[in-house]
């Protein structure tokens, strides 16, 4: 989940009077008597990479505080499932991270400890954290289940050398991004405007939500019951799908691009001008061959009549403690120590992720504009994702469905509007279905 989310599943919800009790053990570890069990997500370049970065900032918890963590790496493909089988069966850790987008999915379950105003305090109060990332910790008016732990945000990366070349500045609207880009389009040699992830319905929901909201459009209304018909939606998604159909500006073959890394491989070997990503792309791009002061970064522009400038969903990683663990006092002091700016800058430059906290600094790369422009984007410019139970079957839905006009676009088809808002209508019936 280094460059998206997965979609979380609905589970039952479950009373946590039935769990077994879940957690750590009291075996002795450091110089106390309790030892907490720690379900982590790969953030890393391997599960072995995350515990080797892990390993010495816990056993610096375990020092200062004398609570023992039992690591475990968990990778993103089984994580959820690792999850799920825990909330049903009792048998749960401690503290566990998850992807945000799943959040309200899980408070839903009643398995995770509500995060009151004494369990706030505990952890630091909830005035650390940005807002808008807190925001993804629960539904409204709600005691979050979770808290951000690392942040991850959008941004419009360029190439400084074609831009120059061509006499071109970084875009700060829409329509400048499309002309920037078919300026430097030329198919017959292999260059495009721009690359997209257009075969990743992670990716696509993404963008289906960001520009859905630059045009003021929600995605479901206050009762939760899904609006992708809105013209505000449709509209965004045309939007986004020109890029290749009307635009000419991102190469079809970009349709089997299931994943963001492909893109980056293609603007770090100068196939692309431009690409939309996370701020952990970084490593990918330099690894690929490109100088890191070869490119830059403005945020992912709105049209010029936008009514918002959102810019990127919150995304990135939270962390709960279940509650039926026999230990919430010790697992708040490692929520808490977890997410103090300490171990914030600590782990985000391995991990590429910008601090969850209001005045820390990015730790992610060397660069300060880099850096100055993503927290700006992550801390102002950011809007969470719906923050419904049925938010993931909105990314299934609606992302798979722009996968499949990306395919006819790439392969001579077109796709008009009325496509567009027929699939939406088809994406709305599956989730109002189950909704209810």
């Amino acid at each position: 989940m280094k460059l998206r989310h997965l979609a979380a599943a609905s589970v039952p919800v479950l009373l946590l009077a039935a769990c077994s009790g879940g957690g750590g053990d009291d075996s002795a570890s450091g110089d106390g008597d309790v030892t907490l069990t720690y379900w982590a997500s790969n953030q890393g370049t391997s599960l072995d990479n995350d515990k080797e970065v892990l390993t010495p900032v816990l056993e610096q918890f375990t020092e200062d505080t004398g609570i023992g963590v039992d690591l475990e790496v968990i990778g993103w493909s089984d994580l959820q499932t690792r999850i799920q089988t825990a909330v049903t069966s009792g048998q749960a850790p401690d503290v566990v991270n998850i992807g945000n987008t799943w959040a309200v999915s899980l408070q839903a379950t009643g398995a995770f400890l509500p995060l009151d105003d004494a369990a706030m305090d505990a952890i630091g109060g909830s005035d650390k954290f940005v807002e808008t990332a807190l925001e993804t910790g629960g539904a409204p008016d709600t005691d979050p289940t979770s808290v951000p732990l690392y942040g991850l945000a959008y941004g419009l990366y360029y190439n400084k050398a074609m831009f120059e070349e061509a006499g071109l500045q970084p875009p700060t609207t829409w329509e400048e991004m499309v002309s920037a880009a078919q300026s430097l389009t030329d198919p017959a040699t292999g260059v495009y405007g721009m690359a997209l992830a257009a075969g990743s319905y992670t990716e696509n929901n993404h963008f289906a939500f960001i520009n859905a909201t630059q045009n003021g459009a929600e995605l479901f209304d206050a009762d939760g019951n899904p609006t992708f018909t809105e013209d505000g939606v449709v509209d965004g998604i045309v939007r986004y799908l020109d890029l290749m159909q009307a635009d000419d500006v991102v190469n079809p073959a970009n349709a089997q691009y299931d994943n963001a890394s492909l893109a980056v491989a293609d603007f770090a070997t100068g196939k692309a001008a431009m690409i939309l990503n996370q701020n952990n792309a970084n490593a990918t791009i330099e690894a690929n061959g490109m100088a890191s002061d070869a490119y830059g970064v403005v945020p992912f522009p709105a049209p010029a009549d936008a009514e918002s400038d959102v810019a990127s969903h919150v995304a990135g990683i939270n962390i709960s403690v279940f509650g039926n663990t026999e230990h919430p006092d010790e697992a708040l002091q490692l929520v808490e120590y977890m997410t103090s700016e300490d171990v914030q800058t600590t782990l985000g430059k391995p991990f590429s992720s910008l601090p969850v906290l209001k005045d820390a600094k990015a730790a992610f790369t060397d660069d300060p504009e880099l850096a100055e422009t993503f927290t700006q984007i992550y801390n102002e410019r950011s809007a969470p994702l719906p923050l419904v139970p049925a938010e993931d079957q909105f990314e299934t839905t609606v992302g798979q469905a722009m996968n499949r006009m990306f395919a006819t676009i790439a392969t001579g088809g077109t796709v008009t509007e009325d496509d567009v808002r027929e699939a939406m209508q088809t994406a709305q019936d599956q989730v109002q279905a189950s909704v209810g």
